[in-house]
């Protein structure tokens, strides 16, 4: 009710985030949002304002609109980036079971990309690469 009032007051809301920290269970946000739904929307952006400034759970809708895309996009890009480092090993292997001299610098340069599609095409041209130097185009891939 204090926020609903005061909240203009920053130290009305300051301490009120305070105390929703310290509570535990699944009261916190609770009330918060009942505080939310209650406030004036000068008050709400000092909610806001406070909650996404501090360690507090997030709990104002826009924090979480915003930390949600945050986290999908993270999720997103590991798991992009955790294709390509499985795509590139899986690269190595082939060549390794096949017999082929992997250069150090090569194995460097397939580790280091990044484009699976590109990553793709090095794995199934080293199923029947005769030379390692037969995964790269007359484009000269390897110089990339």
């Amino acid at each position: 009710m204090a926020v609903m009032v005061h909240g203009r007051d920053r130290k009305v809301v300051e301490t009120f985030a305070a105390a929703l920290a310290e509570l535990t269970g699944k009261h916190a946000p609770n009330y918060y949002e009942y505080a939310y739904k209650m406030s004036a929307p000068d008050v709400r952006c000092l909610l806001e304002e406070i909650m996404t400034s501090t360690t507090s759970p997030v709990y104002s809708p826009f924090a979480r609109e915003h930390f949600g895309r945050g986290r999908e996009e993270g999720k997103a890009e590991g798991l992009a980036e955790g294709k390509a480092v499985e795509a590139a090993r899986m690269v190595l292997l082939i060549l390794a079971a096949r017999g082929l001299d992997v250069p150090d610098d090569t194995k460097a340069k397939i580790a280091a990309c990044t484009d699976l599609a590109r990553l793709e095409v090095w794995a199934t041209r080293a199923a029947t690469a005769r030379t390692v130097l037969d995964l790269f185009n007359d484009t000269d891939e390897l110089r990339d």
